[in-house]
């Protein structure tokens, strides 16, 4: 028996995002957003999912998953995802993600290196330490030289900081505030809000409503309902207390006490940053 309440699944969750941006029959949804944060020269038209797993080339390689990992028509490489709390060497793990896409490329016997556009795109529920008051919420990194002029054109990060979205429904005015306010608040609407009245939020919110869910999918949704929440109540409370503050001894600390409270290590891992057999070794 479901015990959903909402109307529409939440897009931050695991289960939501790929529901609505990770499969066939709504890849416009993904392409339209997409576009919105891509460079003029670079907007896609088509694209196709990839597997969102990767490793690497030796057995002894750390594997990377992607929530979504997709290719455009013309070659690009998309890495998309959502971040749901902070972690201890964020940046490093986007910089190491995103020399997967780029080692695939390799070709065997003559090759002149030629490579296609990688980009990765993440949707972040959280606000960087060192960004906070910035009202920029939309972060474009590239590789540039000493006098701030781009060096190497097909490498580019795109971070969204989505919790200094603030606009109201009367106050969206691109289609940029559109998707942000979607990320935001779908979880919220009980009705389609008039300014969301496009071809493409039209297909959006058809494929979010939960009533269409299998029982399945809505058992599924749960689970990931939970780990959300689970995760949310877990990092709210260690900044409440002051505690996340990535010392190693102040993780294992932490972790240790989660461990204690029932908290799935997988909540344990993402709030921390430790990996799974360290938070297994903890004394309970």
């Amino acid at each position: 028996m479901s015990n959903l309440s909402e109307k529409y699944v939440n897009p931050l969750t695991d289960f939501g995002f790929k529901k609505l941006f990770g499969s066939e029959p709504n890849k416009i949804l993904l392409i339209d957003f997409l576009n919105q944060v891509l460079p003029l020269h670079h907007q896609i038209k088509d694209l196709s999912y990839s597997n969102n797993e990767n490793l690497g080339r030796g057995e002894l390689d750390r594997k990377a998953v992607f929530d979504l990992y997709c290719v455009g028509e013309n070659g690009e490489r998309f890495i998309v995802e959502v971040q749901k709390a902070k972690q201890n060497f964020f940046k490093d793990r986007s910089i190491y993600y995103s020399s997967f896409p780029i080692q695939e490329q390799s070709k065997r016997g003559e090759w002149d290196f030629r490579l296609d556009p990688v980009y990765t795109v993440g949707i972040l529920d959280f606000v960087f330490d060192d960004h906070k008051d910035e009202p920029e919420l939309l972060h474009l990194v590239e590789l540039k030289n000493q006098h701030g002029e781009v060096f190497y054109d097909k490498l580019k990060f795109i971070y969204i900081e989505l919790p200094k979205f603030k606009k109201s429904e009367k106050e969206l005015i691109t289609h940029f505030d559109k998707w942000l306010f979607v990320f935001r608040y779908l979880a919220e609407l009980q009705n389609r809000p008039i300014e969301l009245q496009e071809k493409v939020f039209m297909k959006l919110f058809e494929a979010a409503e939960i009533a269409k869910f299998s029982p399945d999918e809505k058992e599924a949704y749960e689970e990931s309902l939970k780990y959300y929440r689970d995760l949310k109540n877990v990092i709210d409370t260690s900044f409440e207390e002051g505690i996340i503050k990535g010392e190693r001894k102040k993780q294992l600390e932490i972790a240790a006490n989660l461990k204690r409270n029932g908290v799935s290590i997988e909540v344990i891992m993402e709030s921390t940053g430790l990996s799974r057999q360290e938070i297994q070794d903890l004394q309970s």
